[in-house]
């Protein structure tokens, strides 16, 4: 069900926020008011942050201002609220794919990333009839490049979890036990 990947990075230090990565229909938005609520923690979705900071909705600001526009907007806003204690965090699918994104949760202090991994077939059922919101799961070619591109980004986490049989019950509670595993190493 998990495997621990890097575990050797901060590992002194006890977790203060979880941060949760994987591609769409992963659980992210569902499993992490879960584990914050059972934590006792607050449960942020960086994408509702940037969309309230810009008073515009993520493909809007991807349509006006480019996507490298808005990773910066995005990596800004993971860096404000990654230095938040007693956090569970939930990233957009693509954040993972900014090196500097991804080296700033790996090595900060007391950051946990977890990523929820699900197979393709999972998102394109959990996500079916959102094509709406997400114009992406129309264009199988490209959904399936995106998924094959982030994969070994997502998996460079501290800790990967299988999801795609789980309940989201089942997914926050591996969440937590991988987080007080690293607290007490």
């Amino acid at each position: 069900m998990t495997s621990a990947g890097n575990n050797h990075r901060n590992a002194a230090v006890p977790v203060q926020r979880i941060v949760l990565t994987g591609f769409m229909g992963s659980g992210k938005s569902t499993v992490g008011p879960l584990v914050a609520a059972r934590l006792g923690w607050h449960f942020i979705d960086a994408d509702n942050v940037i969309e309230a900071d810009s008073g515009s909705r993520i493909a809007e600001i991807f349509a006006r201002h480019g996507e490298a526009a808005f990773r910066e907007i995005e990596h800004a806003t993971i860096a404000r609220l990654a230095a938040t204690d007693n956090l569970v965090l939930a990233l957009g699918g693509g954040a993972i794919e900014r090196a500097e994104t991804r080296e700033l949760l790996l090595t900060g202090a007391g950051t946990l990333l977890v990523h929820l991994e699900v197979a393709l077939e999972t998102t394109l059922v959990r996500c079916g009839g959102t094509e709406n919101e997400r114009p992406v799961l129309a264009d199988r070619a490209n959904l399936e490049s995106r998924y094959t591109r982030r994969l070994p980004l997502y998996r460079t986490a501290h800790i990967s979890i299988t999801s795609d049989a789980l309940t989201p019950e089942e997914v926050a509670e591996a969440v937590i036990q991988a987080a007080h595993s690293r607290s007490q190493h």
